[in-house]
């Protein structure tokens, strides 16, 4: 069984849009026994959707439901506050972006999995000894 999982707006949005790794992130969320991310998620989330309506793919109702659904599926918000001077200062030595890193840094403290489709991040991860997927 798998403790805790940790998810980014990516990682959800195949979940949410029916992608490629659904399936595969389903099991492994319904396989732990916690599920968080950082509380920059909801806004990352709502701005990804918002971007869905600018560009007529879905209506701001449908939108407001996806956001509601991916919010569902994160049992713990972890307050970017307690993270944000270890994800500034790896974000300098690695030079990635510090939203990338708010990610990796829940999953390091927590000893979790990253479930991401951001191949650079799960390079970082992967060498920075976080486990992501």
């Amino acid at each position: 069984m798998i403790e805790t999982v940790v998810i980014d707006v990516s990682g959800i949005t195949e979940i949410l849009f029916r992608k490629e790794k659904m399936e595969e992130y389903i099991n492994i969320i319904n396989e732990s026994e916690t599920v968080i991310a950082p509380n920059l998620y909801i806004p990352e989330l709502t701005n990804t959707l918002w971007k869905y309506v600018k560009k007529n793919i879905y209506t701001e109702e449908e939108s407001a439901l996806y956001v509601k659904d991916g919010i569902s599926y994160i049992d713990h918000f972890i307050d970017s506050k307690t993270l944000w001077q270890e994800a500034f200062s790896e974000g300098i030595k690695i030079n990635h972006s510090i939203y990338d890193m708010f990610y990796m840094i829940c999953a390091r403290r927590e000893s979790a999995i990253l479930l991401t489709c951001d191949m650079e991040l799960i390079e970082i991860c992967q060498k920075n000894g976080v486990k992501a997927r």
